[in-house]
């Protein structure tokens, strides 16, 4: 090789060149594909901070599932003002459409008959979201209804301004209206200790 002559090129090198430049997108992909799993088991999801929590319940006023049979002495419809009435409500968005719901829909039936609740004075009241009438009320038809009040937030305005990702969702009030906890997703039997829990702290004097 003459002075000054460029090096001749390795054999095989353009080509090992192009295949890095292919797989560079893939390797990418698995980074971030691996970097999202272990950020999602990193923690709870159903435990999400809400910045709504320790504030006033935003102000709303739903009209009553129609169709639902309303127990005597039991509120017509679902407003800010019944959740101030000086006791701990557990507010559940809900909907027929949602499998989460059909899934927690047992737990929530065995709370509103538990003992500690009645003890307390504790309602479950319930928000049906951006469902139809006949098809939430078919649903606590056949299921039970774990429901002092229902509220038919049709267009999904009330939830959102309540801060909802996504049905279902459980909401621990204060009786002075204030939120003090949100669960998201379904309850279950493995997070309903930690629902109790909030409750029992929610009606602490």
């Amino acid at each position: 090789m003459s002075a000054g002559a460029a090096p001749e090129a390795a054999p095989g090198g353009a080509p090992r060149a192009r295949r890095a430049l292919v797989a560079l997108p893939l390797v990418v992909f698995l980074g971030l594909a691996l970097l999202f799993f272990l950020r999602l088991g990193a923690g709870d999801p159903s435990r999400i901070p809400s910045p709504l929590i320790g504030r006033p319940v935003p102000n709303f006023a739903l009209p009553p599932l129609a169709g639902r049979p309303i127990p005597a002495g039991a509120p017509v419809g679902l407003d800010a003002a019944a959740l101030k009435a000086g006791h701990v409500t557990l507010v559940n968005v809900f909907a027929s459409w949602c499998a989460e719901c059909h899934d927690e829909h047992g737990v929530l039936m065995a709370l509103a008959q538990s003992p500690r609740m009645k003890e307390l004075g504790i309602p479950i009241d319930g928000i049906a979201y951006k469902d139809k009438a006949e098809d939430a009320r078919r649903y606590l038809g056949q299921k039970g209804d774990p429901y002092a009040a229902v509220g038919d937030d049709r267009t999904g305005r009330t939830a959102i301004d309540f801060g909802v990702y996504g049905v279902p969702e459980t909401f621990v009030v204060r009786g002075d209206g204030t939120l003090a906890y949100k669960l998201i997703g379904p309850v279950t039997p493995d997070n309903i200790g930690a629902l109790e829990a909030e409750i029992d702290k929610a009606a602490a004097p």
